[in-house]
């Protein structure tokens, strides 16, 4: 858990709170579809409940946060510059609600998905 002291008294965030920005970052990044689940036990969990922490794992270490995304692209998309535009979207989003430092964003790839065109 983050913690942070300040002369009032001390601050503390939860690894929750960080997902659910990390989420809706992610999904407003351009060729994101959506997140896909980390394993089939939190694809199962996923589908019981809607949980905004779904495809994504956050980690404090030291005195910075790492965190993994997992995601479904768009099939016609470059998937390094999606990936690359999710990292930059999701390390300037934390850093700017938050305050804590992002040491790494690993994007996981885990599916392509096609549109209707009609």
């Amino acid at each position: 858990m983050g913690q942070e002291k300040t002369t009032l008294g001390s601050i503390h965030i939860s690894p929750s709170a960080i997902a659910a920005i990390v989420y809706h970052s992610a999904l407003q990044s351009y060729g994101v579809v959506g997140l896909a689940p980390k394993n089939i036990a939190e694809g199962i969990t996923s589908s019981i409940t809607k949980e905004p922490s779904r495809g994504v794992n956050v980690q404090f270490v030291n005195d910075g946060l790492n965190i993994d995304v997992f995601i479904i692209v768009e099939y016609g998309t470059r998937i390094a510059s999606v990936a690359n535009s999710i990292q930059t979207a999701i390390r300037f989003s934390v850093e700017k609600n938050i305050g804590l430092k992002v040491n790494e964003v690993n994007v996981h790839v885990q599916g392509l998905r096609i549109s209707n065109s009609d």
